[in-house]
């Protein structure tokens, strides 16, 4: 069965049929493959289900979705669809990048923290925090935009900044 079909269709609420692809790949990891091959795809509610399934696979098993991590810093990350730049800024906090690759993420995480999408915004300061807590020259950063996002006047930044904050605030041993 071919994967590109169950993830069309639909308008750009829909998740088409990505549970059942999320199943499928699960079941059979070497398809992991397929799913990345759909980045290009001329359809871009596709690329988006397909990399969504990306980062919920990296989540789960980050080796599955290792080989073909370099989707998150490529074309992706500079999409004009911010649905798209969202599974780009929470997947990227997930990998291990060369030094290099290291410096295209933290681009792609400092332009779109200022993001006019709220949610694009938040998980790209989400992951900065992420990152932040393997590297102390970000806190700086991250500290500065917990507190312009708790100042906002948006509940759904405040509550992420919270959310990222107690994070923060934990001992070594607490974080996981």
């Amino acid at each position: 069965m071919r994967l590109r079909p169950l993830l069309s269709g639909g308008d750009r609420r829909s998740i088409a049929q990505s549970k059942r692809v999320l199943a499928l790949v699960r079941a059979n990891p070497a398809r992991v493959a397929e799913v990345a091959a759909l980045e290009g795809d001329p359809d871009w509610l596709v690329t988006q289900r397909a990399i969504d399934l990306l980062e919920k696979l990296a989540r789960e098993n980050r080796a599955w979705v290792e080989p073909h991590k370099h989707l998150f810093i490529g074309a992706l990350a500079d999409s004009d669809k911010w649905e798209i730049r969202l599974q780009v800024v929470r997947a990227v906090s997930l990998f291990e990048w060369t030094p290099a690759e290291r410096t295209r993420v933290l681009e792609i995480l400092r332009r779109d923290v200022d993001h006019p999408q709220t949610f694009v915004k938040a998980w790209a300061l989400d992951s900065l925090a992420t990152l932040s807590q393997q590297d102390a020259t970000l806190t700086r950063v991250v500290r500065r935009y917990l507190g312009a996002f708790e100042r906002s006047g948006s509940k759904a930044l405040a509550a992420r900044a919270r959310q990222i904050r107690e994070r923060l605030d934990q001992p070594a041993t607490g974080r996981g």
